[in-house]
């Protein structure tokens, strides 16, 4: 293997959206994202990610001031291209904002951010984050086509959207899985080869988690639900650690 294509250290980022949407269910403090952001990095998390949505339904934005305050790891700030989102993130000045597609009526990110109808406002924006010097991670499908258009932003980061392969692998369809995942690895690949970083992110599992982190260009997974629903039963820390380890599995056989 090449060393430009030689796997690079796998980080996790673990997303606490959903602990703040149990809170939310019932109104109160309880139980507490940034809690729950503490207690991930002293399990392994190499960073927090957190989802500000307009609508606030999940964390809130004394979650997000308190986060980058308070726990002593990186905080990719996902967000939607807004004027009020980009006012937040220049305030609190995350490590990294992830610009994701938003819409109020979706239960969760239903799919990859559409570069091209969003260009204009991507290209106000990212200029200003970079003057900042928060870096720029783009949430997008792993399409050439795209992927191009993000380099040509000026986007430090792709996270490509791996929620279609892993609801085909959730629900037996091999044949959809299998192309899906090819897909990813061709995407991946393009990215690197763009000078982009790539992340993954939406709908990992263990499992899919530990296979996925065999493809050598990946540098960071994103994930949260799963986790959160894990840790109902086996506590935040053991979901965490599992998720790491099946992760080093798989990077032990990337290229």
């Amino acid at each position: 293997m090449s060393a430009a294509f030689s796997p690079k250290p796998l980080r996790l980022g673990v997303n606490v959206d959903h602990v703040a949407t149990v809170r939310n269910a019932r109104g109160g403090r309880w139980p507490d994202p940034v809690r729950a952001a503490h207690l991930a990095v002293e399990a392994g998390a190499d960073g927090i990610t957190a989802h500000l949505r307009e609508d606030r339904r999940h964390v809130r934005d004394a979650d997000i001031r308190r986060i980058r305050a308070e726990v002593k790891a990186p905080l990719n700030f996902e967000m939607a291209v807004t004027d009020e989102m980009l006012a937040i993130a220049l305030e609190v000045k995350p490590h990294a904002v992830c610009l994701v597609p938003e819409k109020r009526e979706e239960r969760t990110t239903e799919g990859g951010l559409d570069v091209r109808a969003a260009q204009a406002g991507l290209t106000a924006a990212i200029p200003r984050f970079k003057a900042a010097g928060i870096r720029v991670s783009l949430f997008v499908e792993p399409d050439r086509a795209v992927l191009e258009a993000c380099a040509g932003l000026g986007a430090d980061i792709v996270e490509l959207h791996t929620g279609t392969w892993c609801e085909a692998v959730g629900s037996g369809e091999a044949g959809h899985a299998a192309a899906a995942f090819e897909r990813l690895k061709l995407g991946a690949a393009i990215a690197a080869g763009l000078g982009l970083e790539v992340h993954a992110g939406h709908g990992l599992d263990f499992e899919t988690s530990e296979t996925l982190a065999a493809v050598p260009e990946f540098a960071e997974f994103n994930t949260g639900h799963f986790l959160i629903g894990e840790a109902i039963f086996v506590g935040l820390a053991e979901s965490i650690r599992t998720v790491k380890a099946a992760m080093a599995a798989g990077r032990s056989r990337a290229g």
